[in-house]
């Protein structure tokens, strides 16, 4: 299986990886097609493709914020079972993000994703991927590291309709698994920069930006 970076719309494995994107997510969290031309080309954005035999199977999307010294998961797709592609995806993802933090003198603090809550949202199937459902997504997180970060969540929908997506959580992976809380403000800081593309963010979002602002660190809890 191959690791390969995408840095266009025009590239015919970009093609395949939407066509994925869309087979496997809810539409409100796929970004049209002719938008993905930017992010494509920002330095700062990696996006990957796992190919097995000339066809993509899995991608992943993250990014490292070298002033925070955090990254973000952004997706990982699993196509079909039976391949690895999860464990090859975390692999390559987790050595590609450790360079990228060395390059900068430093050691990754750690890293956010997103994640649904399949016991508050039940009706998600992600194309009847069964690697993809819900329940296992959250277990797989859960045994890799990731904690809850203890706050009611919701993110702007892609589709900039000024709508609030809701039923996830905000998690983080800390490389320390020490660290029992992070700071609030390094939270609001990496949610306005992540979603400062969307100039349509819902109240309910600026409203728990607000709360997160008034607070001086949040907790991490199990899943």
């Amino acid at each position: 299986m191959e690791y390969i970076r995408i840095t266009n719309i025009i590239d015919p494995l970009f093609v395949q990886m939407h066509e994925l994107m869309k087979d496997i997510f809810p539409p409100e969290e796929v970004l049209e097609f002719e938008l993905w031309a930017e992010p494509l080309e920002d330095p700062g954005i990696r996006v990957f493709v796992a190919v097995h035999e000339g066809k993509v199977v899995g991608a992943t999307e993250y990014r490292y914020y070298k002033d925070f010294n955090v990254a973000m998961t952004d997706f990982t797709i699993i196509g079909q079972a039976g391949l690895g592609i999860g464990p090859f995806l975390a692999n390559k993802r987790a050595d590609d993000l450790k360079a990228l933090a060395e390059e900068h003198g430093k050691e990754l603090f750690g890293m956010f994703a997103e994640i649904y809550d399949p016991y508050r949202v039940e009706h998600y199937e992600f194309g009847g991927v069964k690697p993809m459902d819900p329940y296992v997504r959250r277990e797989v997180l859960s045994h890799l590291g990731y904690r809850r970060l203890d706050f009611p969540y919701v993110h702007p929908s892609w589709n900039n309709d000024g709508e609030a997506v809701e039923g996830l959580d905000l998690s983080f992976l800390t490389i320390d698994p020490e660290v029992k809380e992070i700071d609030a403000e390094l939270i609001v800081k990496f949610l306005k920069r992540y979603y400062t593309v969307l100039s349509n963010k819902p109240l309910k979002w600026l409203e728990m930006i607000d709360s997160l602002e008034a607070k001086e660190t949040v907790e991490l809890k199990p899943f």
